[in-house]
């Protein structure tokens, strides 16, 4: 078994430091491992080169696909690992693509890394095994709205929502494009009762520009709703660059 990872701007493994740019831990430095695949296809996806290949018709905003072979490379767990001790990082957050359709070798990976924190940001749909989910120590969870693109039937799976929002690890972060995504995070946070300070609105956007305007009008819907505010520091520090 070997793990599928994302590949950098050399064609390299995307295993990086970096300051982690969203969600509760944000502004803290971690080391970075990107995955590739997901099981989901979000329009605005950032990442696309981790699931939008050739010959993949799903729709997205900037109708690119990506060549698997020049955007995927395999490590061996233990290389991997390796890799990521390298970086000297306390602390690592495992993205992708979806992290945890690659949990068992996720698990085996972390075997050799007993001393780091573990963060895994997810879509919300997959369930980690015991033998990863008892090496975890946080979860972004981040479920996606309808105009992500995905059928609810897909994106929010009441069995998968519902477990992560009785963990007290798990944050969840909604992705937020216009003012009235807010009433499908409502009636999502009435149906599952999300813990109080787990819940961010994140606004979608990949320029500062773009974030910076539409903060202006998310920072009302948080304090009128109790949610927090998460931005996207890693925008505003490297751009829309992979291995940041």
């Amino acid at each position: 078994m070997a793990l599928v990872l994302a590949t950098d701007d050399s064609g390299g493994p995307e295993v990086f430091a970096s300051l982690q740019g969203e969600g509760p831990s944000m502004g803290r430095p971690v080391a970075f491992v990107r995955l590739s695949r997901c099981n989901l296809a979000c329009t605005w996806c950032d990442t696309a080169y981790t699931w939008h290949f050739t010959g993949d018709d799903r729709p997205h905003r900037d109708e690119t696909t990506f060549e698997r072979k020049a955007n995927q490379v395999r490590l061996d767990e233990a290389e991997a690992a390796a890799r990521i001790a390298a970086l000297g990082q306390d602390r690592l957050v495992i993205t992708g693509g979806e992290p945890l359709l690659q949990a068992g070798a996720l698990a085996t990976m972390l075997e050799h890394l007993p001393d780091i924190a573990v963060e895994i940001e997810t879509n919300g749909t997959v369930a980690a095994p015991p033998r990863l989910d008892v090496r975890v120590d946080q979860y972004n969870v981040s479920p996606k709205l309808a105009h992500s693109g995905n059928p609810a039937e897909l994106a929010l799976i009441p069995e998968r929502l519902d477990a992560y929002a009785t963990d007290p690890r798990a944050f969840f972060k909604f992705v937020i494009a216009e003012s009235a995504d807010i009433d499908e995070v409502l009636a999502l946070q009435d149906r599952y009762r999300f813990r109080s300070g787990h819940v961010f609105l994140m606004a979608e956007g990949t320029t500062s520009a773009a974030l910076r305007e539409r903060q202006e009008w998310l920072s009302d819907l948080c304090l009128e709703h109790g949610f927090r505010l998460s931005d996207r520091m890693h925008i505003h520090l490297y751009g829309d660059t992979r291995g940041t």
